[in-house]
């Protein structure tokens, strides 16, 4: 698997945990990946990798959205799109938390995530945060 094809699939996953209990993701998880299975045919290093990052952010969602929370003005992350909540955590890890992943691409995927999976307004609001973020 390419790597905008990983992390799509982390988004997909990551999406779950909006309308899942944390005692039920380990069973969305493995629902998931058998769904990747049957798609992509993903090497054993890829659904490694797709896990394995997912838990990553998991663990620290608090911080990522207080880090959101700081930027996003007029905007709690409740009022935000479930699709574009989860876009943003899923930068704000790889932006600040994954040191392979340098901050320009971080942006830079996450819009395109957004493009596909957002609304019309969704590049340019995912944008703009991460932007407000970078400069920090």
């Amino acid at each position: 698997m390419k790597r905008r094809e990983q992390r799509e699939c982390i988004f997909q996953l990551l999406f779950r945990v909006e309308f899942n209990g944390q005692e039920e993701m380990p069973e969305q998880a493995e629902m998931f990946m058998e769904d990747v299975r049957q798609e992509h045919t993903p090497r054993e290093q890829d659904e490694a990798y797709i896990l394995d990052k997912y838990a990553k952010i998991v663990e620290k969602l608090p911080r990522l959205d207080q880090m959101l929370e700081e930027v996003s003005e007029g905007w709690k992350l409740t009022r935000m799109g479930k699709v574009e909540l989860t876009i943003l955590r899923l930068a704000v890890y790889e932006m600040f938390f994954d040191e392979d992943i340098p901050e320009k691409v971080a942006i830079n995927e996450a819009v395109e995530l957004s493009k596909k999976f957002g609304g019309d307004e969704a590049p340019g609001f995912v944008n703009g945060v991460l932007a407000k973020l970078a400069k920090k």
